[in-house]
C-alpha cells in the first residue's frame, strides 16, 4: 500500500513539474470551484520543485492564490447569475444539499467579509463559500479581498509544509518509507497550523458576539 501510494505521488509531482504556474493556476482554480481536488495535494508538490530551483517560492503562492481566487470568482458569479432557487434545487448535485447551503447561508450572513476569509482556511468549506456569498448577493470587491488574503495565507502555510517535509529532501521520493516517516515527524506542523486556525475562529466569534451585545448601562 505504501509504495502504491508513493507511486502515485511520484506522478503527481512529476505532473505539476511539467505544468509548473500554470498548472499551479488551473489545479487550485478548479479547487476553488465546485471540483473536489485538494489543495493539499497542489501546492506542496509545487513548493517541492521551487525548494530544486525549478520555480520560485513565491511565484507558486502567488500562481495559487490567482487560481483560487479565479475559481471562487466564476463560482460566486454563477451563483448569484442563476439565484437561490436553482442552487437550491441542484447544489446536491455539487456537495452542497439544501441543509448545507443554509448553515453557509447563515455562516455568510452572519459573519460576512470575515466570514469568508476564515472559510478560507477551513477544508471542504473553502471551495463552496463562494455559493452562498454569490446567492445572498455579496458585494464583489470585499468578496474578492476575503478570498484573496484568505487564499495567500493558506497557500503560503501548505507551500511551506511542502518545502520543509520534502523540499530540502529530494532522496525522499525515491524511498516510500523514509518519505512515510518525515510525514509523520513533521505533521506536528499541520497541527499547529490547525490550532491557530480555531483560536483565530473562535477569537472572531467572541468580538462578533462583543459586538452585537448592547452595551450595559
Amino acid at each position: 500500500m505504501q509504495e502504491h501510494f508513493h507511486a502515485l505521488l511520484k506522478i503527481w509531482f512529476h505532473f505539476v513539474e511539467t505544468w509548473g504556474y500554470l498548472g499551479v493556476f488551473l489545479l487550485m482554480a478548479l479547487e476553488s470551484s465546485i471540483v473536489p481536488i485538494p489543495s493539499e495535494i497542489v501546492m506542496p508538490p509545487a513548493a517541492y520543485w521551487a525548494a530544486q530551483g525549478r520555480m520560485s517560492f513565491w511565484g507558486v503562492v502567488l500562481a495559487g492564490t490567482a487560481g483560487s481566487w479565479f475559481g471562487s470568482i466564476v463560482s460566486y458569479a454563477v451563483s448569484r447569475a442563476v439565484g437561490e432557487p436553482v442552487v437550491r434545487r441542484y447544489g446536491r448535485y455539487v456537495f452542497l444539499p439544501p441543509d448545507k447551503l443554509a448553515v453557509m447561508e447563515r455562516w455568510v450572513a452572519e459573519y460576512g467579509v470575515s466570514g469568508i476569509f476564515f472559510a478560507r482556511l477551513l477544508p471542504v468549506v473553502r471551495h463552496l463559500v463562494s455559493i452562498p456569498a454569490g446567492v445572498l448577493k455579496m458585494a464583489v470587491g470585499p468578496f474578492s479581498a476575503a478570498t484573496t488574503v484568505g487564499a495567500f495565507l493558506w497557500c503560503t502555510v501548505l507551500s511551506w509544509f511542502g518545502m520543509k517535509v520534502i523540499g530540502d529532501s529530494p532522496q525522499l521520493l525515491e524511498s516510500p518509507a523514509e518519505l512515510a516517516h518525515a510525514l509523520k515527524a513533521k505533521m506536528h506542523l499541520v497541527v499547529v497550523a490547525v490550532v491557530l486556525f480555531a483560536a483565530a475562529y473562535a477569537a472572531m466569534v467572541w468580538l462578533k458576539k462583543r459586538a452585537s451585545t448592547p452595551a450595559s448601562r
